[in-house]
């Protein structure tokens, strides 16, 4: 169900952004329109968080994929100009839809498989983006947009019909014991004295900037430059991504202890990759693939690590509402990775604005190490 709901956005992440060039589109506007999915998925990942404890995941679940199908079905008939519009509600059903898997999962696994569970998940979230790229750019560079169409079509509608069979619960146990009692702001308003979330939430929020502008942006770059395919190395990214999740989701840590190591490593892993990818246009495509594996290896156990040790660290009876501002962060990530960075690659380069995101990446390293001790002593 997972790898059929995420099978319309590698498809999306390429059409789009080449018909928008074609069309006289600029990178700013590029940015804002991929960038709309992430804004309003991110605005409402809190509010979500509460929806899913009240209403349950299976009834949340069901709704928001005969929404996903509408969604799709309306690609047929509105031009570009409507694509913001059409990608802002594609956000609202991720919001839901990430929650209801995700707390489904924390809520029924036991805590030592935690980790594995979320790391499944993200698995399957990430297949689609291995083989589909290429079938993205099959699509635009040889087929016309009533085959985009119907695949839009056809994606949608498989993801709602085994949706519609899932084996989530129609409850969380939280909700039942009554743990979920205050109120969405009352909630929000814990997260600024919880340094775990904060901390958390920064790494997260730079790292996906990075991980967004790559992935807006690497069809651009590597037309402009010549070098590289982005289709070859969007499945590089994302078969490292898929491969790591699965071979290492049992190395992820998920007794509630602070991974200050392991979280600089990946932060630093990313750092290294959208170095190289940003020089690549000057030492050549072998770098730029180089700098795919890396980005995907960091991205690929960061938010798992992250999130898992989020599930054990905050209040149950906030749980819901701050573990959906954290993926909320992540997704604010990505929509200042397509609209901040977008500006930047106009005005000056595709290479500075990668090397910017290095920056970045440096930055939040850093900030985990600042604090590193401090949480070891919170989590103890």
């Amino acid at each position: 169900m997972t790898f059929l709901f995420f099978s319309a956005n590698p498809i999306i992440n390429i059409v789009v952004p080449l018909r928008g060039k074609a069309e006289g589109a600029s990178n700013a506007e590029i940015g804002i329109m991929m960038g709309a999915y992430m804004l309003t998925s991110m605005l409402l990942r809190p509010w979500a968080g509460n929806v899913v404890a009240r209403f349950g995941p299976q009834f949340v679940l069901r709704l928001l994929l005969l929404a996903n199908f509408v969604i799709l079905a309306l690609y047929a008939f509105f031009g570009l100009e409507w694509y913001v519009m059409l990608r802002a509600l594609q956000g609202v059903t991720t919001a839901f839809f990430s929650l209801a898997l995700q707390m489904g999962i924390v809520d029924t696994l036991p805590e030592k498989e935690r980790s594995q569970g979320l790391s499944l998940y993200l698995l399957a979230g990430m297949l689609p983006t291995v083989v589909l790229p290429m079938a993205a750019l099959y699509l635009w560079n040889w087929g016309e947009m009533h085959t985009f169409t119907a695949t839009m079509l056809i994606i949608g509608l498989a993801a709602g019909f085994v949706g519609y069979h899932s084996p989530l619960p129609s409850r969380l146990a939280s909700s039942s014991t009554n743990v979920q009692t205050s109120s969405t702001l009352a909630q929000l308003n814990q997260l600024w004295s919880n340094r775990a979330f904060l901390v958390c939430s920064t790494a997260m929020l730079i790292a996906s900037i990075g991980f967004g502008a790559v992935v807006t942006f690497i069809a651009l770059y590597t037309k402009q430059s010549g070098v590289g395919n982005a289709g070859i190395y969007l499945m590089i990214q994302a078969g490292v991504i898929v491969i790591s999740r699965f071979a290492l989701r049992k190395k992820v840590p998920s007794d509630g202890k602070w991974p200050a190591g392991l979280t600089i490593r990946l932060l630093l892993c990313m750092t290294i990759g959208t170095g190289l990818l940003a020089m690549s246009i000057y030492w050549g495509t072998a770098y730029m693939y180089v700098a795919a594996a890396l980005i995907g290896f960091g991205m690929a156990l960061l938010y798992p690590t992250l999130m898992t040790y989020l599930t054990f660290v905050l209040p149950a009876a906030s749980r819901n509402t701050l573990i959906g501002l954290f993926i909320a962060m992540s997704d604010l990530g990505v929509v200042l990775g397509n609209m901040a960075m977008g500006p930047i690659a106009d005005h000056l380069s595709y290479s500075i604005m990668y090397s910017v995101c290095a920056l970045l990446l440096l930055a939040a390293a850093a900030v985990v190490g600042f604090n590193g001790r401090r949480l070891i002593t919170d989590s103890q």
